[in-house]
């Protein structure tokens, strides 16, 4: 998952909410009406529209780069006189009621449409549909995928579909000849994780092999030691396992700390979900398997660019969902992939 700072043509702003200090971007004054039919519209006064993004922590590497793509789309939104701010969580212990608090808070500051994932359902559902029956267009991105979007009475989804990626995952290992992977979810219980471990399970299974999941507490996401040692006590415990695929790239580093000090870089092949410069680095060196990029970027891009268009001129596409990923990112294609790291976008 679980995702760069804003640009100087932004300004950014404080919102003070009960979960506490929450990294708030590209603020600026806009106001709304409604058509006949209720839709939200830019107002007649020529102020664009204020668009509210949640989103994961800006430090993440992989949020990072979603809030990348949001921040180079709001540089549209404000030429039109609107805003786009983004709320993020400080950390992930408490992560579906903490988002549902921001998307109230989005309501709350006046939202003309929200953008956001649906990470754990049951926790954020209720709030995303306080936004939709107060006639606000709603876009789910990243996680929830195209039938949250439509329970939900959302626009679109834009992002990958978790179960295909984890599937296309387990399918590289499979043919790669490993047997036995380990699927470390240090998010469980949030949809877009638990779908990423089971279709690791699919794939490989389709190619005669198996996958279990190691479930830690998500007090533990963004903990290398604590990771890294419940990867290794894993590994030693079972001498089976041939490989292990992590959830975002944090994790795949504490993944591959763990198979070093475990002594196991010849027998067990590392994967992982998201990109980044270091995953990038130990695929070119032989040293990790495979990365699965989403391309976090174009989900921050698209979905804040397509929210605009249609709160401001009615724009709406017939595709769905809008699928970012998956793209598997090994020694074969590892090169193209260092340049859009480059650029900052992958």
């Amino acid at each position: 998952m679980l995702n760069t700072t804003g640009k100087k043509a932004v300004r950014s702003a404080m919102v003070a909410v009960s979960v506490g200090a929450l990294i708030t971007v590209s603020a600026c004054s806009s106001s709304s009406d409604k058509t006949a039919n209720g839709d939200t519209k830019a107002a007649s006064s020529g102020k664009g529209p204020a668009i509210f993004v949640v989103g994961g922590k800006a430090d993440d590497p992989f949020w990072s780069r979603v809030k990348r793509g949001a921040d180079d789309a709001a540089k549209v939104v404000k030429s039109g006189g609107g805003s786009v701010t983004w709320l993020a969580p400080k950390n992930y212990d408490n992560l579906g009621p903490d988002a549902a608090k921001l998307i109230q808070t989005a309501m709350s500051q006046g939202a003309d449409g929200v953008v956001g994932p649906d990470w754990v359902p049951e926790a954020e559902d209720a709030a995303f549909k306080q936004v939709v029956s107060g006639k606000k267009p709603l876009v789910i991105y990243n996680a929830g995928g195209i039938d949250a979007a439509n329970s939900l009475g959302a626009l679109n989804y834009f992002g990958s579909d978790e179960a295909t990626a984890g599937k296309a995952g387990g399918e590289f290992f499979g043919k790669d000849g490993e047997k036995n992977v380990l699927c470390v979810n240090t998010l469980p219980g949030a949809a877009n994780t638990e779908a990423r471990c089971k279709g690791i399970a699919d794939g490989i299974g389709e190619n005669g092999g198996k996958s279990s999941q190691l479930p830690l507490p998500s007090s533990k996401f963004g903990d290398p030691t604590a990771v890294a040692q419940a990867i290794k006590a894993a590994l030693l415990k079972d001498s089976s396992i041939d490989g292990v695929v992590t959830i975002g790239t944090g994790d795949a580093n504490a993944a591959a700390s763990a198979i070093e000090q475990g002594g196991l870089a010849d027998k067990v092949k590392l994967g992982t979900f998201d990109l980044d410069d270091t995953q990038l680095g130990r695929i070119q060196s032989g040293k990790q398997l495979f990365a699965i990029d989403q391309q976090p970027y174009m989900q921050g891009y698209l979905a804040v660019s397509a929210l605009y268009a249609y709160i401001q001129w009615g724009i709406e596409l017939p595709q769905k969902p809008i699928l970012t990923g998956p793209a598997i990112i090994s020694k074969d294609n590892v090169e193209t992939a260092v340049a859009g790291s480059k650029a900052g976008v992958r």
